[in-house]
């Protein structure tokens, strides 16, 4: 099995025995195996064989399954040894890895490097988790419909399962804590009824930072109750005035919010545990600068302290609050998590938390770029450290000892050097210059156009 579990964190920066080592610790990678019951059934595949190739699938640009088989053929070649060319085995064998097994290495990864980040790293030395929501599509099969419906609005054979997603990130490295998958339509499958599923991962005394959709009444009480505060935008339908309550400054007081009328995703028992009123402080926020959509908003949250938060911190942090939008960016579309390949939704599922998985190990190499250049991670760029780390994974895993030690101390400069441009107050329209290459629409399912086209049906 050790072979296999160097390949896979040579393959993310990461030998034995050195600083990138508790990224992914060949220890943590033989337990989950285990504790998620994975079997050895084939004399190549093996799980942890199976894990590598299925993690740099997702990770490689060219993400088909014959690409990942080159890749294990390859190292047998070195090896000595030899195996079929096909994709059968290695499919079989995905699908044979438990379900649980990418999800937990994933959210062990994250919540490492979110407890290693520095004190200078956090927000008035406190941890920020940031929460939002994006939809992820698949393929069009039947199974995956029946789990992940399309939209509504789409006919039938014409468009394509959609999963909801939501996910946790630490503000201060950019990793995913935590994520959960859900249906598009249905009851109890919005994006603030799966961040409800995700409370469990939040530790009293974090702050969690989110938009409009995560702030009523009953969410901000039940954060409180875990001892979690709450930074969120105030929803469209509060109006506030700021004529009452206890003043704290210009456009910024504290007022009591009185319990509204119980939602149906409540029940009893947890009503008769959520107090009659909150005390929540309200800031206005004013956006002076020309070209930014929003001219101005207000800020709900429980951070009462006016002296240890004062109003324009408040305004920062919520303005960071856009970093999620870049990192969902950088998940779906710089590692290609938007659209996911497998059949099934186990399947599915499986490949969502692959991508998850590689997203925080290239997260910790631009950590420890970052720290070694004495930056901070969100300072580090994302692509740059994935161009890096593809660039030297092939000699990182053929290495010995003391050429990878030195094979890593350039690799952190490289991805150390690749900063963010500094482009503050960047303004850019929401519009295409290139134009797409016109192609007729499908406007009837694939079977039947190609039934019609066999019979000489112009469509």
């Amino acid at each position: 099995m050790r072979d296999p579990i160097h390949a896979l964190r040579a393959h993310f920066a990461q030998p034995g025995g050195d600083a990138f080592a508790d990224l992914l610790p060949a220890a943590r990678v033989e337990a989950a195996l285990r504790e998620e019951g994975a079997t050895w059934r084939h004399r190549v595949y093996t799980p942890a064989v199976t894990l590598w190739a299925f993690l740099t699938q997702v990770a490689d640009p060219d993400r088909s399954c014959r690409a990942a088989v080159a890749r294990v053929l390859a190292g047998l070649a070195a090896a000595g040894r030899s195996a079929r060319p096909t994709t059968g085995a290695y499919c079989k064998a995905r699908a044979r890895l438990p379900e649980g097994l990418p999800r937990r290495l994933a959210r062990d990864a994250g919540r490492d490097l979110h407890r290693a980040a520095t004190e200078a790293w956090l927000w008035r030395g406190r941890r920020v988790k940031v929460a939002d929501g994006t939809t992820v599509s698949m393929p069009d099969t039947r199974a995956n419909q029946q789990a992940y419906p399309q939209p509504g609005i789409q006919k039938p054979g014409l468009g394509f399962p959609v999963a909801r997603v939501v996910a946790v990130f630490c503000l201060a490295t950019g990793a995913v804590l935590d994520a959960a998958l859900g249906r598009c339509p249905g009851k109890r499958t919005g994006e603030a009824a799966l961040l409800r599923d995700l409370a469990g991962g939040f530790d009293p005394g974090d702050v969690v930072l989110a938009d409009r959709l995560y702030g009523s009444f009953y969410d901000l009480a039940a954060w409180l109750a875990r001892g979690v505060d709450a930074v969120v935008r105030l929803h469209q339908a509060r109006r506030p005035d700021f004529r009452t309550g206890r003043r704290l400054g210009p456009k910024d007081h504290v007022v009591v919010w009185g319990r509204p009328d119980r939602p149906r995703w409540v029940d009893g028992a947890t009503l008769a545990g959520m107090p009659r009123s909150l005390t929540i402080r309200e800031v206005a926020v004013r956006v002076p600068r020309r070209g930014f959509r929003t001219r101005g908003f207000v800020v709900a949250t429980t951070l009462l302290d006016a002296a240890r938060y004062p109003a324009d911190a408040l305004a920062a942090l919520y303005r960071a609050r856009w970093h999620a939008e870049l990192d969902l960016r950088s998940l779906k579309c710089t590692l290609g998590a938007d659209v996911l390949r497998c059949r099934t939704p186990a399947m599915v599922r499986k490949e969502f938390w692959t991508h998850v998985l590689a997203y925080n190990l290239v997260r910790g190499v631009a950590a420890r770029a970052a720290r070694a250049a004495g930056a901070e991670p969100r300072e580090v760029s994302f692509a740059g450290t994935l161009q890096a780390v593809r660039a030297f994974a092939g000699r990182l895993v053929e290495a010995d000892a003391v050429e990878a030690a030195t094979l890593h101390e350039r690799l952190l400069r490289v991805v150390g050097a690749h900063r963010v441009g500094d482009r503050p107050d960047r303004v850019e329209p929401r519009a295409r210059k290139r134009r797409p290459k016109h192609g007729a629409l499908l406007t009837k399912p694939r079977d039947q156009a190609r039934a019609e086209l066999l019979k000489g049906v112009r469509s």
